[in-house]
């Protein structure tokens, strides 16, 4: 990941980017390290179990999908690109003694209302099954955004409240390989137009998922979309009802996260 990251600044200097994304795929086998299956239980709060957490997968792929955008073919440089929703679609529960063959893919480039959007797609396989999917879909903005999104006029009651610790953008990035610096010091969050560090948006998902273990099925699929940033130190509601959930300021009611299980 240091040597993709180093290419990442590198290639932000970069001119002439071309205007499609590439047509090619990166494939990884992989086999599960269980210390670093539990530092990341303990980081998105999930129990300690064979049973690998839906969004751990997306963990496994991120070296992939940041080879892929780091490419001198790939249209936008990672750097500054907002990452506005995700699609897990688990088909079973994996198992951490599974090799996984995973497989990521940049499709689906099209306008927004910002800007520019695509989708990071991936795959994980076992035995030629394929058994979780997973769709990211990020943002290169080009205007400036409207109005703040709200889900409506009133938050729903919380279900929980969450105490998010200031060091839980530099632990996540540790778990994950995503040290992009807005999530990982305040002075280098500022550079970038943020007031402190804010909270990936995956581990506010995995956050959410862990706190519905044991009520989820075998089989699911859980879409989010996320909203604005959860600046860290802060404090978080967590709200779930009949299959959907949100994450709102706890003292302000603004919208950071909502989602579906189906």
């Amino acid at each position: 990941m240091k040597r993709i990251y180093a290419r990442v600044v590198l290639g932000a200097l970069r001119p002439g980017r071309p205007a499609a994304l590439p047509d090619r795929e990166l494939t990884r086998r992989v086999e599960v390290d269980r210390d670093h299956l539990v530092e990341y239980d303990g980081v998105c709060g999930f129990r300690l179990r064979d049973e690998l957490p839906p969004t751990y997968p997306h963990v496994l792929a991120f070296p992939l999908a940041m080879e892929l955008m780091a490419a001198a073919d790939f249209p936008f440089s990672p750097l500054g690109l907002v990452h506005i929703g995700n699609r897990i679609e688990q088909r079973r529960p994996l198992r951490a003694d599974e090799r996984l063959d995973l497989r990521v893919w940049a499709a689906d480039l099209g306008p927004h209302d910002r800007g520019t959007q695509f989708v990071l797609h991936g795959e994980a396989a076992v035995a030629g099954e394929v058994v979780w999917r997973d769709a990211s879909t990020y943002l290169h903005k080009e205007r400036k955004s409207g109005s703040p999104p709200r889900d409506g006029d009133e938050p729903p009651a919380a279900s929980a409240i969450w105490t998010v610790a200031g060091d839980t953008g530099r632990r996540y990035a540790r778990v994950s390989g995503d040290a992009n610096p807005i999530h990982v010091h305040p002075l280098a969050a500022k550079a970038f137009g943020q007031p402190t560090t804010i909270a990936h948006g995956m581990w506010t998902k995995a956050r959410c998922l862990a706190a519905l273990e044991g009520e989820l099925p075998a089989a699911y699929t859980a879409d989010v979309r996320f909203k604005l940033p959860l600046r860290i130190p802060g404090r978080a509601a967590f709200s779930y009802r009949d299959g959907e959930f949100t994450v709102h300021d706890a003292r302000s009611g603004k919208p950071h996260l909502s989602g579906r299980v189906s």
